[in-house]
C-alpha cells in the first residue's frame, strides 16, 4: 500500500497538540460506502525489548472476515506516553505496516479513537489522512464525552455519545450482555456507517474480527512483554 508522507515524526508533546489542532480541519466527515469488499485492521503493541512498537494489519474480506493480506510493522518506541497523543506513539509502526500490505483496504478499523477524542483528532483520524481511505476508531474504553444512557443488553443497540454537545460517536453494544465499545468515525466515514462496519465485522466476539485478530497476532508477537497503559 503506497501513501505520501503528511508530516515528520519527530515532535515533542507541546507541538504535536498544535500539529492535531492544525490538521483536523482536514478531517473530512462523508457517509461511508454501504458496499466495502476489503476491511483491515491495525493493533499495536510494545516489543519484548521495551524498545520499539510492533504493528499488525489485517486485510479481511467481507462479508465472511477471511483473511486476504497480512502486514507487520515496527518502529522505535521514541514518544512518551501522553493520554491524548497516541497516534504520535503508534502510528509510525502502523504507517511501517501499511507499507507492506499487499491490498488496499476499502476502510480500516483501529483499536483506539477515532473523533471521539479532546481535539477531535484521535488515532483513527490521523492515521485516516496519512492513508487517504475510510476509518473508524473502535476504542474499548471512554476517553471523553458522555454517553447519555446505557445501551440495551442486544448486539446492535446504542447511545450516542456526546462531546461539547454534538453526537461524535456511539457507545455499541456488539455482542448480547458484553460491554460496549465506543465508536468514532476517524476520516471519510460517518458516525452511523461506521457504527454498521463494526457490526457488519462481528463474529460473535465484543471486538470487530479484523482488530481482533490483529490485537491477538501482535500480542502473540509481544508475549514477553509488561503490562501498558489503556489506550486513548
Amino acid at each position: 500500500m503506497r501513501f505520501p508522507p503528511l508530516h515528520s515524526w519527530a515532535l515533542a508533546p507541546g507541538e504535536a497538540r498544535a500539529l492535531q489542532a492544525e490538521l483536523r480541519s482536514l478531517v473530512r466527515l462523508v457517509p461511508l460506502p454501504r458496499r466495502l469488499r476489503v476491511v483491515a485492521g491495525a493493533d499495536c503493541a510494545i516489543g519484548p525489548s521495551g524498545r520499539e512498537i510492533i504493528a499488525v494489519v489485517l486485510a479481511c474480506r467481507l462479508p465472511d472476515l477471511g483473511i486476504l493480506a497480512r502486514a507487520e510493522g515496527r518502529a522505535p518506541l521514541v514518544f512518551p506516553y501522553v493520554p491524548g497523543l497516541l497516534s504520535f506513539r503508534e502510528a509510525p509502526a502502523l504507517l511501517d505496516a501499511f507499507a507492506r500490505l499487499d491490498a488496499v483496504p476499502d476502510a480500516v478499523l483501529f483499536d483506539g479513537q477515532g473523533i471521539a477524542h479532546p481535539r477531535r483528532f484521535g488515532l483513527a483520524a490521523h492515521l485516516g489522512l496519512w492513508l487517504g481511505v475510510p476509518t473508524v476508531g473502535v476504542a474499548k474504553s471512554l476517553l471523553c464525552g458522555e454517553v447519555r444512557g446505557e445501551p440495551g443488553p442486544r448486539r446492535g443497540h446504542r447511545r450516542r455519545l456526546v462531546l461539547d454537545g454534538k453526537t461524535v460517536g456511539f457507545a455499541l453494544r456488539t455482542r448480547d450482555g458484553v460491554k460496549p465499545v465506543y465508536v468514532s468515525p476517524g476520516h471519510l466515514a460517518d458516525i452511523d456507517g461506521a457504527a454498521r462496519l463494526v457490526l457488519a465485522c462481528g463474529a460473535g466476539f465484543r471486538l470487530p474480527e479484523p482488530t481482533r485478530l490483529a490485537d491477538r497476532e501482535v500480542n502473540q508477537l509481544a508475549a514477553r512483554r509488561g503490562p501498558e497503559p489503556a489506550r486513548l
